[in-house]
């Protein structure tokens, strides 16, 4: 036998002679024709089986063989005893009949990424000082080691493809034909386990232990967590992978804010060894999500997951052994307990950080304040106790400021999320809110959605340098105006809500006014009654099919108990986007009255102000159209307009209301 080592493996070149019974007896070597095969390794070797006795046995085609090598077989079959210890390491034999002609077996690789104690006996390596990565996060990267991850893409691809014809072992073979390394051994084994086994509710429940033999897992291709980590771990070292099952506390499926944490372990993970360091995964959590009301799971593949780095992984994962936290210096289980939960999309989103970083809020005078860090501009949105209301939620370039404003002491659910690249909010953050003290001087209408005031997003969408960039107005008359550059091709709507008063749909258009003056659009804005409102701003390409889409509001505040103002008066379709009304902007005239009107319009022949009779309006050498009309008689005043000379058709552009009597 010969026996070579280098730094990473020991390869033994072996000639196994069998003979038969009677010549065995005949040399004086006592061995009991049924010992089983696994036992004799384990005697020469000092082999112990995968989970404390399992081994498997094969055919060369890959067969199970059942029963001992004493059973009928095909005179000329070789037979094939695959042996491992229970940290992965192989040993392979071929039993040749007494007729044939032995031959030297290939060459195996017994990996020496085992450490060995001072008895001999073979242990996963334990994680060391170099090991440990710096806590808190230094938000270098998601992940423990550089990667690019489009480097996995053809990997990633034919791995989730490759189907279970067999064995345990036949399918990691398939697996690693595109595998040239051991970071890409152990990706195509963690993309094929994410993508084929589902997280079984049921037998977690029932801690169901025969769903957990590799065996029933490819049969059922259901699992729970041990399962998937005994999986993973058992796929690894048949790879030649070291990796070992880590049971801990988790932050997982049915988690409430707050909780602690005792008794028996919750979950487990692997911890796999990679480029001289130790990697955490989780691919019970990489697979997909159980829905907390169904208790239903759904594949869908969470990248966080894989190679974390140790200082987020900790945040929902809590090892039996503080070592396999890596991380210097290790977190208590108190700290783990009360320290903030950033669920994956937190991070997948492009968040960094949170404030406060505890789980649990207490009011100040009857406020709580959320801030959130990002590497990137993104959108959020909140809920408290379930709805969209009670706060004031502001973009930034780089994260976002959430002001809550509970309606009733006692606690509250807070849940907030994020866009990030994707078309869905997932949520990111949930906290706990005490409230001890409403001010019952702020209440925000229900109509106030997120976000609040101008922000990148506005930009984005062609709403730019805006009068106003705070997203609270306060006005003592009940009176404002609001002006933003618009960008070309881009129409905008205002509306105006509030939770009382005489406000409806048909007319919280009537308390705003919109004019344009070259590239800038001024929102007039008239308060019916004091008190808060939203101010909702709406755009859309002229060029384009659809609807108006929603981009911010302003929350508009008057303590002014005597306002009281009408409703501009209603204009139609052919109310161009450049004309401008300086008089009257009261939609509802004094009856038996001259009034004076004042208008710019563009590209029409004639203007004329209808009531009882027809007033004309002339145009003077600054561009206005101007006159006067009586609104004796009359319960309503129209502004028309002739667009083309030639013709007598005039369109209405402008309505009055005229007061009663």
């Amino acid at each position: 036998m010969e026996l070579k080592k280098d730094s990473n493996a020991v390869s033994i070149d072996m000639l196994l002679i069998v003979h038969s019974e009677k010549r065995r007896a005949a040399q004086g070597a006592h061995m009991d024709s049924q010992a089983d095969p696994g036992a004799l390794l384990q005697r020469r070797g000092g082999f112990q089986g995968v989970g404390n006795g399992i081994r498997k046995w094969q055919k060369l085609e890959g067969n199970e063989l059942y029963g001992n090598l004493a059973e009928k077989q095909h005179p000329q079959q070789p037979q094939v005893i695959t042996s491992y210890d229970n940290q992965g390491t192989q040993l392979t034999v071929e039993v040749h009949p007494q007729d044939a002609m032995p031959q030297f077996l290939k060459k195996f690789s017994l990996a020496k990424r085992l450490q060995g104690d001072k008895n001999g006996n073979m242990r996963p390596q334990q994680p060391g000082g170099k090991d440990a990565h710096a806590y808190p996060w230094d938000r270098s990267s998601l992940k423990s080691m550089p990667l690019d991850l489009r480097q996995f893409e053809k990997l990633d691809t034919y791995a989730s493809q490759v189907t279970v014809k067999s064995g345990l072992d036949e399918l990691v073979s398939d697996l690693l034909q595109e595998a040239h390394s051991d970071l890409e051994r152990v990706r195509a084994i963690w993309i094929w386990i994410c993508h084929h086994i589902e997280y079984d509710v049921e037998a977690a429940q029932e801690k169901d232990r025969q769903a957990f033999k590799p065996t029933d897992i490819l049969r059922t291709q259901k699992t729970n967590c041990d399962g998937y980590a005994g999986l993973f771990e058992r796929m690894c070292r048949i790879a030649g992978v070291q990796c070992v099952t880590v049971p801990g506390y988790s932050k997982g499926f049915g988690y409430q804010t707050g909780q602690s944490f005792s008794g028996e372990f919750d979950h487990a993970w692997n911890a796999v060894h990679l480029e001289g360091r130790w990697h955490l995964v989780d691919s019970t959590w990489g697979s997909g999500l159980v829905d907390t009301t169904t208790s239903k799971f759904t594949f869908l593949y969470n990248e966080f997951y894989f190679l974390t780095h140790p200082a987020l992984f900790i945040e929902d994962h809590f090892p039996d052994n503080k070592n396999w936290q890596l991380l210097k210096p290790p977190q208590s289980l108190r700290q783990f307990e009360n320290n903030m939960y950033h669920k994956s999309e937190f991070y997948n989103k492009g968040m960094l950080s949170a404030h406060p970083e505890t789980s649990m809020i207490r009011t100040v005078n009857g406020k709580a304040t959320i801030t959130i860090e990002s590497c990137a501009p993104t959108l959020f949105m909140f809920m408290l106790n379930g709805k969209q209301e009670h706060g004031l939620l502001s973009l930034r370039k780089n994260g976002m400021k959430l002001d809550v404003y509970p309606p009733t002491m006692g606690t509250h659910k807070l849940q907030i999320f994020a866009k990030g690249n994707s078309d869905i909010y997932s949520s990111v953050l949930e906290y706990t809110i005490k409230c001890n003290y409403v001010d019952l001087g702020v209440r925000l209408p229900a109509e106030l959605h997120q976000p609040v005031g101008p922000s990148w997003f506005s930009e984005q969408m062609g709403i730019v340098k805006p009068s106003h960039p705070d997203p609270i107005i306060h006005t003592s008359d009940g009176r404002c105006s609001i002006s933003f550059g618009v960008e070309e091709g881009i129409s905008v709507l205002a509306s105006l809500h509030g939770d009382d008063g005489p406000i409806t749909e048909e007319t919280q258009r009537r308390y705003i006014f919109q004019l344009h003056r070259e590239k800038r659009t001024e929102l007039k804005v008239q308060l019916p009654h004091a008190g808060k409102f939203a101010l909702k701003i709406f755009v859309k390409k002229r060029q384009e099919p659809g609807n108006y889409i929603f981009v911010f509001n302003y929350l508009l505040c008057c303590a002014n108990t005597k306002v009281n103002w009408p409703v501009f008066p209603e204009s139609f379709g052919n109310w161009g986007q450049d004309n401008e009304l300086l008089e009257p902007l009261s939609g509802v005239l004094p009856a038996n009255r001259n009034v004076p009107f004042k208008l710019k319009l563009h590209g029409i022949a004639k203007a004329l102000v209808k009531g009882q009779d027809t007033w004309p309006l002339t145009l003077n050498h600054e561009g206005y159209w101007e006159g006067s009309c009586s609104t004796a008689g009359c319960q309503e005043v129209y502004v028309m307009v002739l667009e083309n000379a030639n013709h007598n058709f005039y369109s209405y552009i402008l309505k009055y209301k005229v007061n009663a009597q």
